[in-house]
C-alpha cells in the first residue's frame, strides 16, 4: 500500500539528525509520512467528483539553543534532504531566543510504543465506492417524494503512516487508516413557495467494517430532512436548552480550547486559573484516554514524543488538568500533559443520565428547545461569551412540537457549563470527543 516501509523512514530520519548536528544544530527533531486516499462523491446518482490522493513529506526542526527554526520537503532524495536541514539551520540563526523552546525531556518520551490498532485497510476502488454512495443517496430518495434533491453522498477511505525522531533518544511511528460514508439530502415542502430544508448523517471510524450501512445513514439523513419542513420561528425567551450529541461535542471542545495551553499562557481564556476548581457541575467528570483501541483520539504518543496516559481531566466537577504541549507547559512553568497536537480520546459522563436516549432526555426537560444544528461563529473564548444562529424543535410536556429556524441562542460559557443539568444516555462519538446530548437549564432564545 506504501511506497515507503518504517525502515526507509527510519534511514531518512536517522540521515536529517545526523546532518542537522553535523551542521551545528545542539538538538534537532525529524518527521516523515506518507499518505494515500480515495474520496468519491455522488449527486443525484451522477458522479461529481472522484479524488484520488498521493502525498508524502518530511520535516526537520532545528534548534540552536533556544533559537528555532524549522523547513519541509516533499523531495526525499539527499540533496534535498541536505537543502531542508540548511534552510531550517538558517531560519534558526535568524530567529529570537525563546527559553521556552526546545524538544521534550527525554524522561517524557515513550519509550516502548504500544500497538493501538489504528490501521485497518479499506481496499476500496472508485467503482465499488461510487456504488456505496448511491446506495446511500439513493436509499434517502426512497424514504418520501418530498426528497426531490440532494447535496450529494461521499466516500473516503485514508490511509497513511509517518516516523518521528529526535537526537536526544526518541524514534517512533505507526500507520493509521481513517474512513466515512456520508449523505446530504434535500426535502422539498411543495407549494407555490416550494420551501426546501437540508440535513446530513454520517458515519466514521477507522474500521471499514465498523462503518453503519449506507442505507441506514441515507434513511436516517432523510428523515432529519423532512422533519425540518415547515419550519417556524420562536418569540423571545428564556428555556431549557438540548444540545444534541454532535453539537455536545461542540459544546465540549469549548471547555477543551479554554484549557489548553495557549489560551491559558496568552491569558485569552475565560477559565484562567481553574485548575482545582469547579468548571462543571458535581455530577459530570471528563476522563482522557489516548489508548482505547482503534479509536481516532488514540495515540502511543503526542506529537513530540512525550508517552500519553489516561486521567481524570475533570472529576466531579473540578477541573484536574490542563491540555498542554512541553512549550505551553514550559510558558506557564508546569509539566506537558501529552498533549502537543490536541486532546485524546475525551468521554463526557454524568451521575444524572436518563435511560431511554434522546427521548428520555426529552421527557427530563419537559419544555424547551432541542438544538440540531447551530450556525456562525459567535463564540468568545476571552469573554466566553456565546450567541450562535440555531435550527432546532421546540418541546412540550417531553414531545417534539415542530422544527424552529431563525433563531439565536445566547449565554456564556462558563455558565453553560456550570449548568449542565443532565446528559443523556445516547452517546456519539465524533472525532476525539464521545457523549451524550446535554442538557442545559436556562438559555435566552432570540427570535421574533
Amino acid at each position: 500500500m506504501f511506497t515507503y516501509s518504517s525502515n526507509q523512514f527510519q534511514e531518512i530520519i536517522d540521515f536529517m539528525l545526523t546532518e542537522a548536528k553535523r551542521r551545528g544544530a545542539s538538538d534537532a527533531v525529524a518527521e516523515v509520512s506518507e499518505g494515500q486516499g480515495l474520496s468519491v462523491t455522488v449527486r443525484k446518482g451522477e458522479v461529481e467528483t472522484i479524488e484520488q490522493s498521493l502525498d508524502k513529506q518530511v520535516g526537520v526542526t532545528v534548534f540552536l539553543g533556544h533559537r528555532r527554526g524549522n523547513a519541509s520537503t516533499s523531495d526525499f532524495s539527499k540533496d534535498s534532504l541536505k537543502t531542508t536541514i540548511e534552510a531550517a539551520y538558517h531560519i534558526a540563526q535568524h530567529t529570537a531566543e525563546d527559553v521556552c523552546a526546545g524538544p521534550a525531556e527525554k524522561e517524557l518520551l515513550e519509550k516502548h510504543p504500544r500497538d493501538l490498532d489504528l490501521f485497518h485497510p479499506w481496499d476500496l476502488d472508485s467503482a465499488t465506492a461510487i456504488n456505496i454512495a448511491r446506495t446511500a443517496e439513493g436509499a434517502a430518495f426512497a424514504v418520501s417524494k418530498q426528497i426531490k434533491n440532494s447535496d450529494g453522498a461521499s466516500v473516503s477511505a485514508h490511509h497513511a503512516h509517518f516516523m518521528m525522531g529526535t537526537s536526544h533518544g526518541f524514534m517512533g511511528g505507526y500507520p493509521f487508516s481513517r474512513h466515512y460514508i456520508s449523505c446530504a439530502p434535500i426535502a422539498n415542502e411543495g407549494g407555490k413557495k416550494s420551501l426546501m430544508q437540508r440535513d446530513d448523517w454520517y458515519s466514521s471510524s477507522r474500521i471499514p467494517e465498523a462503518l453503519a450501512d449506507p442505507v441506514a445513514i441515507g434513511k436516517y439523513a432523510a428523515e432529519r430532512a423532512l422533519s425540518r419542513l415547515k419550519a417556524r420561528s420562536l418569540t423571545t425567551r428564556r428555556c431549557p436548552v438540548i444540545f444534541e450529541a454532535p453539537l455536545a461535542a461542540d459544546l465540549l471542545g469549548g471547555l477543551v480550547q479554554a484549557v489548553s495551553g495557549v489560551a491559558l499562557y496568552r491569558r485569552s481564556s475565560f477559565l484562567l486559573d481553574s485548575l482545582g476548581k469547579q468548571v462543571l457541575p458535581k455530577h459530570v467528570s471528563l476522563f482522557e484516554n489516548p489508548h482505547l483501541k482503534s479509536m481516532t483520539g488514540s495515540a502511543p504518543f503526542d506529537e513530540e514524543g512525550v508517552k500519553t496516559s489516561a486521567r481524570t481531566v475533570v472529576d466531579k466537577g473540578l477541573l484536574q488538568g490542563y491540555f498542554l504541549s512541553t512549550y505551553s507547559a514550559r510558558k506557564l512553568g508546569m509539566k506537558t500533559t501529552g498533549n502537543a497536537g490536541g486532546s485524546h480520546h475525551l468521554t463526557l459522563q454524568s451521575r444524572k443520565t436518563p435511560k431511554g436516549g434522546l427521548p428520555a432526555l426529552l421527557k427530563e426537560m419537559g419544555t424547551g428547545l432541542l438544538v440540531t444544528e447551530l450556525m456562525g461563529q459567535g463564540v468568545n473564548y476571552v469573554t466566553g461569551d456565546y450567541s450562535r444562529g440555531a435550527f432546532g424543535y421546540w418541546v412540550e410536556n417531553g414531545e417534539i412540537q415542530y422544527p424552529v429556524e431563525g433563531i439565536t441562542i445566547a449565554s456564556n460559557l462558563r455558565d453553560m457549563l456550570m449548568d449542565i443539568q443532565m446528559i443523556g444516555s445516547d452517546s456519539l462519538i465524533r472525532g476525539t470527543k464521545e457523549t451524550g446530548s446535554i442538557l442545559i437549564g436556562s438559555m435566552t432564545v432570540g427570535g421574533k
